[in-house]
């Protein structure tokens, strides 16, 4: 095979994806050119790109990937697709790709190693480590105490600067580097409990003689252990954290959580969401098994499928009714989309504000009274555009004015399903952004059609 060209050599001017366009290019070669095309690209987009690949060739891909990468890979690959890269690795080559992980990234990929694998691992640790270890998979991963690092650096209260340089100058020396985004170091007491932070800037900025207690800046807003991931992320966003320290119950300190721990819980619960919406697995495999994706999304057709049979339902009970004034068929979509579109509207606002921690009891119910009021003049406004189109279409003043009247009424339902149905399935313990919507739809079709049926055979016929 030809060598690379000058493309290939810079393909971020690409107009593909760059490393899915490069390494597509390069399957057909030789091993010491894939090899070497993959070590121009950082572990996270590769495995962007091996997620993009089908099955096959993404195994190609992993066979001649550098070893150097490979730990750093599973740990950015969705879980099916690691699941299906560790079962045909062989233990030899798992383990070597694993053992200079850190404690923490070791402990997010437990749940998906063999407990053979694990047992190697953990016996090639040094006693530090296996403490970290076993201390960070004690807590649930998408909480502070899962997403932490146990790598900060902590000072007493009773040194100076000059005694605190010291001690990072060896530490740099035993380690080979401080840990990254080491913006603070944390100042705790003889017994490890929190008492402040001590900014970089600041202990390289004073005197060296200066004592800590005097330079640390105190209170210090930390992390309880048990706090979930979502509200971590949060806290990061309001006060422009780099890092935080996390502490346990009794206010010690047990380790920290930086910014590319918390970028990487903001950008799942992106992708969760977006997935959800149209009830697909959060971290679902694009070239998943046809027997997997179908098991996958039966279950969500069959709930739409239910949803829809309930608004037909609704239009057969009236079927002599559109036979007789066959301009209801025409105007039925208007109605059920206008309600649609009213509801999702609210579900939308009040999903956030559920996720968000922003709805209570109390404010519920002014947000409902709220909702119902705008839906209510929005229905109204629209209620009157549509009579008038309704009534000069057909030349039906009586049509139009149960056209406008089922439109205010339905965008109203629509309204109210809307803020009702995620408050209902949250205290159900049912995520409303999985099923929110599909209830939604079937509550407003049925209000729609129900509404403006109803009212032109009571009126009409």
């Amino acid at each position: 095979m030809p060598e690379p060209t000058a493309a290939a050599a810079d393909p971020a001017d690409h107009p593909h994806p760059p490393a899915l366009w490069l390494i597509s290019e390069l399957l057909g070669g030789q091993v010491d050119e894939i090899e070497q095309a993959l070590n121009l690209f950082h572990p996270s987009t590769l495995a962007d790109a091996m997620e993009g690949l089908p099955r096959s060739e993404r195994q190609l891909v992993w066979d001649n990937t550098p070893k150097v990468l490979k730990g750093e890979l599973l740990l950015e690959v969705h879980r099916d697709v690691r699941a299906q890269l560790i079962e045909t690795t062989p233990d030899v080559d798992l383990v070597t790709a694993l053992d200079d992980l850190q404690p923490d990234e070791l402990a997010d990929l437990e749940p998906d190693l063999p407990p053979a694998i694990m047992t190697q691992l953990l016996h090639g640790m040094d006693a530090e480590d296996r403490q970290a270890f076993a201390l960070v998979r004690s807590h649930e991963p998408d909480t502070a105490g899962g997403l932490m690092d146990v790598d900060a650096i902590v000072v007493r209260s009773d040194m100076n600067v000059a005694a605190v340089l010291r001690y990072l100058r060896r530490l740099r020396l035993r380690r080979g580097s401080l840990p990254e985004h080491c913006d603070s170091l944390m100042v705790v007491d003889r017994d490890r409990k929190l008492l402040g932070s001590l900014s970089m800037a600041d202990l390289t900025s004073v005197d060296t003689s200066t004592g800590i207690a005097d330079l640390m800046t105190q209170p210090i807003r930390a992390v309880a252990v048990d706090t979930p991931a979502p509200e971590v992320a949060r806290l990061f966003e309001d006060r422009d954290l780099i890092s935080a320290p996390v502490v346990d119950t009794d206010g010690r300190l047990i380790g920290r959580i930086t910014i590319d721990d918390v970028v990487d819980v903001i950008r799942a619960e992106a992708d969760r969401a977006l997935l959800r919406q149209a009830g697909l697995h959060e971290e679902v495999d694009l070239f998943a098994p046809v027997v997997t994706s179908i098991q996958r999304r039966a279950g969500w057709l069959g709930v739409h499928l239910l949803a829809a049979f309930l608004a037909a339902g609704v239009i057969w009970v009236f079927e002599a009714s559109i036979e007789e004034v066959v301009a209801l068929a025409v105007l039925m979509p208007v109605i059920a989309s206008m309600a649609g579109v009213s509801g999702n509207q609210t579900l939308t606002l009040v999903t956030r504000g559920i996720a968000l921690a922003q709805l209570s009891t109390p404010n519920t119910n002014r947000l409902l009274l709220l909702e119902c009021r705008v839906a209510l003049w929005n229905g109204l406004i629209w209620a009157v555009v549509v009579a008038l189109a309704a009534g000069l279409w057909f030349a039906d003043p009586a049509l139009g004015v149960v056209f406008g009247t089922a439109l205010a009424i339905s965008m109203l339902g629509g309204a109210i399903a809307g803020t009702l149905v995620p408050v209902i399935m949250t205290r159900m313990n049912i995520d409303p952004a999985i099923a929110g919507g599909v209830v939604l739809t079937g509550i407003t079709d049925v209000i729609g059609f129900g509404s403006f049926l109803g009212l032109a055979a009571w009126l009409l016929i």
